[in-house]
């Protein structure tokens, strides 16, 4: 039986709603003079706060309800995922972030402008953008999941519609005019509020175990169906496991650097710092601290399992069954846990959990589209029309947190019938959402970093064939077409191989470019970045 949501409850959620009024009033700057500052925050952020906002832009909804799913469904090998990480952090760090601020870089894509012209950053720029909507908008739509459930009691096309509209104008609200000066405060509130919501749940669910400690650890790594559910590093070579040690190694390595180095929405957090040591240190803490927050929410995930599958430890007769439904609609494992077992009051709890993980993820990304937005498309074109006031493009990120926002939110609902279609785990279907833009832009960065190849029209070939590749191997897509069976069921790290290798080959075709920055448009002049170069 679903629990009601509870006076308690609305008294939690209207705490919270204070406290971000609160926050917003405090922390957003009362006058933003130009891009710099209303994107980049004037380069001043310190690293431990730019390590958070990392974090919080990261483990978004899909974290928050994707992670005790995949530990019921699992074990802790989703966690070994951070040893790709560190290693794709120690790439960016002393590879791309250096470069970044040589170049005193308000976008990561004006990397590719003195490399390939100004038409290759446009692209790589758009390849962004197109991806930042897909995965962003999926995320909005898993937050949508559990606010709908727990606060509208449904999971119908409206409650989805109006709970992604919730969520996207809560991020625009608190984002719109201070710029990233707002967005850092803010995912520090928002980070705060759901892993205090998570551990609360973590320690709430284990109390309510009649088992003991050395009884839960036991059970976990000796299960029924003769599997360790505390197994650390999965050695298995099926390239259907997305979090095998050797998927691990290869696709989220590549993962960790597309997201860390290419994708806008997490390294501008790391532009925003005093210069690349700070940048590259704010990486390295969010990596680390990264460890932390995920075993919080497998353990979760963990514990859900003795609660409904081992009735023995729990002093009952039968199972519970850990496949729920809710109204017809098959729902994750943590979610039947939410409606059916918390108390009011932690019920509220972990709805501003929810949103506080959606609300940190959303408005970084508003932001990061943005700033690619007016910086890389609109500041040249408007350049050719004459000079005009600074504060000019700060109105013009307004104007573009908007755009961005509304086809976020297309792609949220577009996701509610997406998601059901491919039957895929949540967070499996967040991070596989991401590669569709990774793969082009991988390749033709690693192109530009490592090789004298390419030309406009190959970065323009590579990103088209990287996003192509990942569609075609997507099992829906895979099976329609006749691809070979051993392609039909890879995990997303070995589609991401697969489309980087492809678009990185269609990028070296290029004829080599023989000078840099060959522009169809004057360039717009750097902005100024305090301490630009490297020590």
């Amino acid at each position: 039986m679903t629990l009601p949501f509870a006076l308690l409850d609305w008294i939690v959620v209207g705490a919270y709603i204070l406290v971000l009024i609160a926050g917003g009033m405090i922390f957003t700057p009362r006058k933003t003079q130009d891009a710099r500052d209303y994107f980049l925050a004037s380069g001043q952020v310190p690293p431990w706060l730019a390590a958070i906002s990392v974090l919080s832009a990261t483990q978004s909804a899909a974290t928050f309800l994707g992670g005790p799913d995949y530990g019921y469904r699992g074990d802790y090998t989703y966690l070994s995922g951070n040893i790709g990480g560190l290693m794709g952090a120690i790439f960016v760090a002393r590879v791309l972030i250096p470069r970044f601020y040589a170049l005193g870089a308000t976008t990561v894509y004006e990397l590719l402008d003195g490399r390939f012209g100004r038409p290759a950053m446009r692209a790589a720029g758009g390849m962004f953008l197109i991806g930042r909507v897909l995965a962003g908008g999926a995320r909005v739509y898993l937050a949508a999941i559990a606010i709908s459930m727990v606060m509208f009691s449904n999971i119908s096309p409206q409650g989805i519609f109006l709970a992604s509209a919730g969520v996207l104008f809560a991020s625009f609200a608190f984002t719109f005019v201070g710029g990233l000066k707002s967005i850092l405060w803010n995912d520090l509130i928002q980070f705060l509020i759901y892993v205090g919501a998570a551990l609360a749940i973590l320690l709430f669910l284990w109390s309510s175990i009649p088992a003991s400690t050395g009884e839960i650890l036991h059970a976990l790594a000796s299960t029924p169906e003769g599997s360790n559910k505390l197994r650390l590093i999965n050695f298995s070579t099926d390239l259907s496991e997305p979090f095998s040690i050797l998927a691990i190694m290869t696709g989220v390595f590549l993962l960790y650097i597309a997201n860390s180095g290419l994708d806008q929405d997490t390294t501008q957090r790391l532009l925003a710092c005093k210069d690349a040591r700070d940048g590259a240190r704010g990486l390295y803490i969010s990596v680390l601290a990264t460890i932390p927050v995920i075993w919080i929410f497998i353990s979760i995930g963990l514990l859900l399992y003795i609660f409904y599958e081992r009735p023995d430890l729990m002093q009952r007769g039968t199972m519970a069954g850990g496949a729920p439904s809710f109204k017809g609609e098959e729902i994750t494992v943590f979610m039947r846990y939410i409606l059916t077992e918390l108390p009011a009051g932690l019920r509220g709890l972990v709805t501003i959990g929810v949103i506080a993980a959606a609300v940190a993820t959303t408005n970084s990304a508003l932001n990061a589209m943005s700033s690619v937005l007016v910086q890389d498309f609109y500041r040249p074109w408007r350049a050719t029309r004459g000079p005009v006031d600074e504060r000019h493009f700060v109105q013009a990120g307004r104007v573009g947190m908007g755009l961005m926002g509304l086809a976020m939110f297309a792609m949220a609902v577009l996701s509610f019938y997406w998601q059901r279609y491919s039957s895929m785990p949540l967070l499996e279907f967040a991070l596989a959402v991401m590669t569709f833009a990774y793969a082009g832009l991988l390749g033709v960065y690693f192109t530009a970093l490592f090789t004298k190849r390419g030309s406009s029209r190959s970065v323009y070939a590579a990103l088209i064939a990287g996003f192509v590749t990942i569609f075609m191997l997507q099992p829906y897509i895979a099976g329609f077409v006749g691809l070979p069976a051993g392609l039909r069921g890879l995990s997303f790290p070995w589609q991401l191989c697969i489309g980087t290798a492809i678009s990185t080959l269609v990028c070296l075709a290029g004829s080599p470019v023989k000078a840099a920055g060959t522009h169809e448009t004057p360039a717009a002049p750097a902005l100024p970045h305090a301490a630009a170069v490297a020590d």
